[in-house]
């Protein structure tokens, strides 16, 4: 799947999609949704009081709704203004995200840390925004399928999908004690091991798409 193949040239009429909505969905769920972010949630949860927690789940939202505005705003001209291709943004995003994704596949197999040490201080709300929420590669394919939407309509149906990810962010971080309560760790170790091999699979079919884009250019 190449992002860069998202959206026909702007001057065909009427365009056609590669990936649908659906599809950009499951993307942005994939890159910027709750689901990878579910240990860095549960582990800042349980070194706050409810009441910080909620405050700071907010601060969370409100930095990465603002930035993803921001991305969806002012990163499809900058990318046009500086004459970046966007190939090239899809490469650059997918090795970030191919980095990400092999990161959080090894460490299964990282030596787990002795009992009875000192527990490691919850990291703060503006880390657990970025890059935690909204990674950077989260903000490539943002921005890349922003600078190929080719039509107001599907600009903001794009922008609408994002924000809507967003929110299943704020709702998982505001009930993430209840969901570990509820699931329990084995089972997300087992969902973090599948999102895992599904995120390098996924950063390897952006690069390839990439480098094909670009050799065919």
């Amino acid at each position: 799947m190449s992002l860069v193949m998202a959206a026909a040239a702007v001057a065909a009429p009427p365009p056609t999609y590669v990936l649908a909505l659906a599809d950009i969905f499951l993307l942005f769920f994939i890159m910027i949704g709750p689901i990878k972010a579910l240990g860095a949630y549960a582990t800042a949860a349980h070194g706050m009081e409810p009441r910080q927690w909620t405050a700071t789940a907010w601060k969370v939202f409100g930095v990465a709704l603002v930035t993803t505005l921001v991305a969806g705003g002012v990163g499809g001209i900058m990318l046009n203004k500086w004459h970046i291709a966007p190939a090239v943004l899809q490469l650059a995003g997918g090795l970030v995200f191919l980095l990400v994704a092999l990161q959080m596949v090894l460490a299964q197999y990282a030596t787990p840390a002795p009992p009875g040490g000192t527990a490691a201080p919850p990291p703060p709300a503006g880390r657990l925004a970025f890059p935690v929420t909204i990674p950077a590669y989260g903000i490539a394919a943002l921005i890349v399928l922003v600078a190929l939407s080719g039509s107001a309509d599907r600009y903001l149906w794009i922008m609408g999908l994002a924000i809507l990810v967003l929110v299943l962010d704020l709702v998982t971080m505001l009930f993430i004690r209840s969901i570990m309560k509820t699931v329990g760790q084995l089972p997300l170790q087992i969902l973090s091991a599948v999102l895992g091999m599904l995120q390098v699979a996924l950063a390897l079919q952006l690069i390839t798409g990439a480098i094909r884009t670009i050799i065919h250019t």
